[in-house]
């Protein structure tokens, strides 16, 4: 094959492709349509003309016959008063009249028999154009809906596809959101212990901290102690500072005990010495 063959060749196909994405179905059967509309139309129009003409023979051949009654009138005439050549005349005439009716009978007979030809042709045509505008619109209500379920589908496809990314970003909003948090509790633990300073100028105070921790663990031990006192496991919670001062009374009345036993052992001698010497 040669160069310019094959070169005609792609240039075909290409321009076959691009033709038949340009084409539309649809417009196709609507010119279709159009085209058997105007012929059919040139056939009616042929009948038209056709009878037109058959109209026009018999007008003729009708002014004939009203010139050859006319003539044999006259020739019937011309004998009656003895003008045998007028008569001779009139019949001459009324003989080139018959043989033009003759001729125009012959006309109007084959125009007449092609306008029955025309007219019959015209009532297929017309059956036909009907048919193909009934499958035309069938065809083209069906490419439609085909068209639209393909454009459904598509969308559907899109939609898909759309609700795969929008999945994505939902999952990567997510991750930074719970990064975000994380990074803010920290920050708030990192604020609290001191490690970092407040740049707002409300610095926190550390023996403050320190007594909110230690108060945060004895309201535990407290809430301890009350569920094993309802349990029966042990005595009933006292608060801070009703367990500090049991803690210093026994060591405070355990020192006076103390102090008070010498004396009375001396009270005890003094009262016996008087006695019994015992």
């Amino acid at each position: 094959m040669s160069v310019m063959k094959r070169l005609s060749m792609i240039f075909k196909s290409k321009a076959n492709k691009a033709l038949d994405k340009m084409e539309d179905p649809r417009e196709t059967l609507d010119y279709s349509y159009q085209r058997q509309l105007e012929l059919l139309q040139k056939v009616r129009r042929g009948v038209a003309d056709v009878a037109t003409s058959r109209k026009r023979v018999e007008l003729q051949i009708t002014g004939l016959e009203k010139q050859s009654q006319r003539l044999e009138e006259q020739g019937r005439k011309a004998l009656s008063v003895g003008r045998e050549d007028l008569a001779r005349e009139a019949l001459q005439r009324r003989s080139n009249l018959q043989a033009q009716m003759a001729d125009l009978k012959v006309q109007h007979d084959n125009l007449q028999a092609e306008e029955e030809k025309l007219t019959t042709a015209s009532q297929r045509l017309q059956a036909k154009v009907d048919s193909f505008r009934t499958k035309k619109e069938t065809i083209k209500a069906t490419y439609t809906a085909a068209e639209a379920q393909t454009r459904i589908n598509e969308a559907f496809s899109g939609i898909s596809e759309e609700m795969g990314d929008v999945g994505l970003a939902i999952q990567r909003a997510e991750d930074k959101t719970a990064q975000m948090q994380a990074r803010a509790g920290a920050i708030d633990e990192l604020l609290a212990s001191g490690a970092l300073d407040d740049v707002s100028g409300t610095r926190g105070d550390d023996i403050q901290a320190e007594l909110d921790r230690m108060g945060g663990g004895m309201d535990v031990e407290l809430e301890l102690a009350r569920m094993k006192a309802e349990l029966g496991q042990g005595p009933a919670p006292q608060s801070a500072i009703e367990q500090g001062q049991p803690q210093q009374q026994p060591q405070q009345q355990a020192q006076p005990q103390q102090q008070s036993h010498p004396q009375q052992q001396g009270q005890t001698q003094q009262l016996r010495q008087p006695g019994e010497g015992a």
